[in-house]
């Protein structure tokens, strides 16, 4: 072996070592509670919607990162394997055909991309998909400028929310005036959205999933609620105008016995007996298409 290729043996051997240390580096680093999340805006045992989209997001960046790594390590194989070397003049032999390799290209992308596809597609399924024939809870939700109804159609009681008047100097305070949605924990649910005006979406970042709301439509979120206790941050995720920003809500994850208490609660009130209908809708005329 010449000088020149144990030299270039050797660069090769401490680039490899370079890069698997960079990239132990960066696993020992993303050992982090976000990193496990994979950065979403959530944690695992939300619903399990979250977690079937937590696992398709993780495993979908984690599939990147290692064709990544391969391409990129390829690349600088070849760029350092066969660069030009000293005394070495004019262009090396071409090959303008290798089918090996060409039938390689073309169908390890095919395949990857027919992975990602089912993976994809199944995770949906499982989202779209109602979690039971008799869910344990089932909530008529309409989106309207600027606020949020909800009907408890099990308990035949409902809470109408009103806008939230945000402080013009960015300070906190308007918490306790939003609508809030009560859900049990450990529970099926079914979402029956609707809208009363122009076009919402019903968003809760930590479940990982939105829903419009669309005039003259009813649409549905099917998932299942997890065994902790908590509230999580709602709004609207679509333009709905002028005072689109304020139209936010809370969902409060409770235990079944605090739930029940809370039926009790509503419909033991005048005011919240029974349900707000399509009555309610600034057009109620339109026919709504399940």
């Amino acid at each position: 072996m010449s000088s020149q290729h144990r030299t270039g043996s050797i660069k090769l051997k401490a680039l490899a070592t370079s890069a698997i240390a960079s990239a132990s580096v960066l696993l020992m680093t993303g050992c982090s509670d976000q990193a496990e999340v994979g950065w979403l805006p959530t944690k695992r045992g939300v619903t399990d919607n979250a977690d079937t989209i937590m696992d398709l997001w993780i495993g979908s960046w984690a599939a990147a990162i290692v064709v990544g790594l391969i391409t990129w390590g390829l690349m600088l194989w070849c760029i350092i394997a066969y660069r030009r070397r000293k005394n070495e003049t004019g262009y090396p032999r071409q090959l303008s055909y290798h089918a090996p390799l060409e039938i390689f290209y073309t169908i390890i992308p095919v395949i990857m991309i027919v992975s990602l596809f089912t993976f994809s597609d199944t995770a949906e399924r499982q989202i779209t998909a109602p979690k039971s024939d008799n869910p344990d809870v089932t909530i008529e939700v309409y989106g309207k400028q600027w606020a949020w109804d909800f009907n408890y159609l099990d308990s035949n009681v409902h809470t109408s929310g009103v806008q939230a008047h945000l402080n013009v100097d960015g300070s906190e305070g308007v918490e306790e005036t939003l609508p809030t949605l009560y859900l049990p924990t450990n529970s099926t649910v079914d979402l029956v959205l609707k809208t009363r005006d122009v076009i919402h979406s019903f968003w809760v970042p930590a479940f990982l999933e939105k829903r419009d709301t669309v005039p003259g439509m009813t649409n549905h979120m099917y998932f299942t609620t997890g065994a902790e206790e908590a509230t999580y941050a709602g709004k609207c995720a679509e333009l709905c105008g002028e005072y689109h920003s304020e139209m936010l809500f809370n969902v409060k994850v409770v235990s079944p016995e605090e739930y029940e208490a809370y039926m009790k609660k509503l419909a033991s009130n005048p005011e919240t007996q029974g349900i707000l209908g399509d009555e309610y809708n600034r057009n109620p005329n339109q026919n709504i298409r399940n």
